[in-house]
């Protein structure tokens, strides 16, 4: 038996991952069990976990590989800031202490982390490889073009290259300055988000404005080519050695200086959204084109930041000659420790992959992180003093709760091995109706605390999909990771005004499920089969048959700046800080209205332990 752990931590989303004899045995976030969004310590939590699921201590692993060459990365910095100098000497003195005392001492810090029992090598991969080593080695191809798009590895900020069997060989790259990822963050900054967890919103926010700023960014900030590789303008920008991301010259092209956080947004906020959004995906299809054109390869695997990015996803598909896309469902820095654990086997190692039999990929629907027992969700519901019911038959529990959603009620679902990646994938969800139109400001503003257009994604059944999205023949998203529009039988004619814009367009119907329709018409799908879905896949096939809607919002077990739910403490205590009406922990079925009295007190305290992200 070969066990060999990666690690990924000191810089974004700390994770670890464990592969023994080439299979994925466990995989999860620190965020998670520190209840610290996009913990960046080692990951201590998640190793114990990782081990103790496969029955191993940290002195029977047989490899430790980190996901990140560190020297690497110091050469860049120490590069930069002597090439902007005397720019950024703030910035070089505040960070310098973190790397002259942890950074450059990591197989320390490694060797520290795993309680001074590891005795063996520790590997360090480089950050892009193992992006890379995430893309393919988990995906259904043989053979397949690789792609990888972030902020900033070491030096490389994407690259290109090809997977074959169980070797990688990365042909291309483009080196920071230049980033596709820092590009998008500088714009996620200057409409008042937060870096490196705010592009999302930025992604969402592009469908209610328009993209008027595209050829003032194309013009000025970026020289872009025809096969997708560019250059930026650092004048406009700050971030090379500023401790923010844009200059005083790109605040003055656009008239502006950037969004406070928390400010109203303006129609010039969701044109800028729009704008970037559109940039982004252009860059993204001119790679992919160029790629194919090198390759001649059909199949495309995904990993880096960027990669989350469904909607540059789905263009992908539609505008280039890729006919088959898999995306790394935990395809940020987290998802770097799975793959730098499986680039030792399969690269360094010279292991052959697992076959695949009636598996969809090797990543096992990325339901790789803790489980719990009955017992255990009984002994925490009771020293939690929650009243429950326990209901034994699968059936007439997912019957029970497809009724609550029929009538309205927001459901926490709360089952199984928990997801490995930013998306809730049916273990750790909020579902809801998404044919109620009020649906989508309800669960935003009274569920999960946040901004009201922030988009919810459709779970569906995956023999229905077709009849329901506009998805490529033969596609499936069961990561959420791509976007369809809403089938013409299930649309709504739009009859707006003229001049409705911006937010205004939330208020009109585009489709029967209106919750989770775009305001463009598109929706964020993930589909689900009963191969990985289990009883997720059960609840929406017995909601299809009660409400004749083979459809349920689907999003992730948390309120704005709280981690996803890990364990069934976290869940209650969700729940009780909510107006969630009720809450299934693997058998046991929670109704808001039977639990004694709330502790307004004991909530407050619960949410403000939370940092508004």
């Amino acid at each position: 038996m070969t066990a060999i752990l990666g690690i990924s931590a000191f810089y974004h989303d700390a994770a670890a991952a464990l592969v023994v004899d080439g299979e994925i045995v466990a995989a999860a976030q620190e965020e998670r069990f520190s209840r610290k969004k996009h913990d960046a310590a080692f990951p201590r939590r998640a190793v114990l976990w990782c081990l103790a699921e496969a029955g191993l201590s940290a002195r029977e692993l047989d490899h430790v590989a980190f996901y990140d060459k560190p020297l690497l990365t110091f050469e860049r910095l120490l590069e930069t800031y002597v090439s902007f100098a005397p720019r950024g000497f703030r910035t070089w003195a505040k960070a310098m202490p973190t790397w002259l005392n942890q950074k450059l001492h990591l197989p320390r810090e490694i060797r520290d982390g795993l309680g001074g029992e590891y005795r063996n090598r520790i590997v360090f991969t480089q950050h892009h490889e193992s992006h890379a080593a995430s893309a393919f080695f988990p995906s259904p191809f043989d053979r397949a073009a690789v792609l990888t798009v972030d902020g900033v590895g070491e030096w490389a900020t994407a690259t290109t290259g090809v997977g074959t069997d169980h070797r990688l060989e990365l042909q291309e790259e483009l080196v920071f300055p230049h980033s596709l990822g820092l590009l998008y963050s500088a714009f996620t900054y200057y409409t008042g988000f937060k870096v490196n967890s705010g592009e999302y919103k930025v992604m969402g926010l592009a469908p209610y404005g328009d993209p008027i700023y595209v050829d003032m960014i194309l013009e000025h900030l970026v020289d872009l080519k025809q096969d997708g590789s560019f250059r930026l303008d650092l004048r406009y920008f700050d971030y090379p050695v500023g401790q923010v991301m844009t200059s005083r010259r790109f605040h003055d092209l656009f008239g502006a200086p950037p969004r406070q956080p928390e400010a109203p947004l303006a129609q010039r906020d969701m044109d800028l959204a729009a704008s970037i959004q559109k940039v982004t995906e252009e860059i993204v299809v001119r790679i992919a084109r160029h790629l194919h054109a090198r390759t001649g390869l059909t199949n495309l695997c995904m990993a880096g930041g960027v990669a989350l990015n469904c909607v540059a996803n789905s263009r992908i598909l539609e505008d280039t000659p890729f006919e088959r896309l898999w995306v790394q469902p935990a395809a940020g820095d987290a998802g770097g420790a799975l793959g730098a654990a499986l680039f030792v086997w399969h690269q360094l190692l010279g292991n052959a992959r697992p076959p695949l039999e009636h598996e969809r990929d090797r990543q096992r629907g990325s339901l790789l992180g803790p489980r719990f027992e009955p017992d255990a969700v009984a002994a925490a519901l009771d020293h939690l003093g929650a009243r429950y019911h326990v209901e034994r038959d699968e059936v007439a529990l997912c019957d029970r709760v497809a009724q609550l959603i029929d009538e309205g009620n927001v459901v926490g679902w709360f089952q199984g091995q928990m997801e490995f990646g930013p998306r809730a994938l049916g273990a750790r969800s909020i579902l809801g109706d998404p044919r109620d139109p009020a649906m989508q400001s309800v669960m935003n503003q009274k569920i999960k605390f946040r901004e009201s257009f922030r988009p919810f994604a459709p779970a569906v059944l995956a023999g229905e999909a077709p009849e329901w999205f506009d998805l490529p023949a033969g596609e499936e998203s069961p990561y959420m990771l791509l976007v369809a529009p809403v089938a013409a039988q299930h649309a709504v004619p739009v009859t707006q005004p003229n001049d409705v814009r911006g937010l205004a367009k939330l208020s009109v119907p585009r489709s029967e499920i209106p919750a989770v329709t775009h305001v463009d018409g598109s929706a964020r799908l993930q589909t689900v089969d009963a191969t990985c879905g289990g009883r997720f896949h059960l609840l929406l096939e017995r909601f299809h048959r009660l409400a004749g809607c083979p459809v349920l919002i689907n999003t992730s077990f948390n309120v704005r700046g709280e981690p996803i739910v890990c364990t069934p403490e976290d869940a209650y205590r969700c729940f009780i800080a909510t107006d969630m009406d009720a809450l299934v922990i693997g058998d046991a079925l929670l109704l808001k209205a039977q639990q004694s009295a709330v502790d307004q007190a004991a909530v407050t305290e619960y949410l403000d332990q939370f940092e508004l992200d």
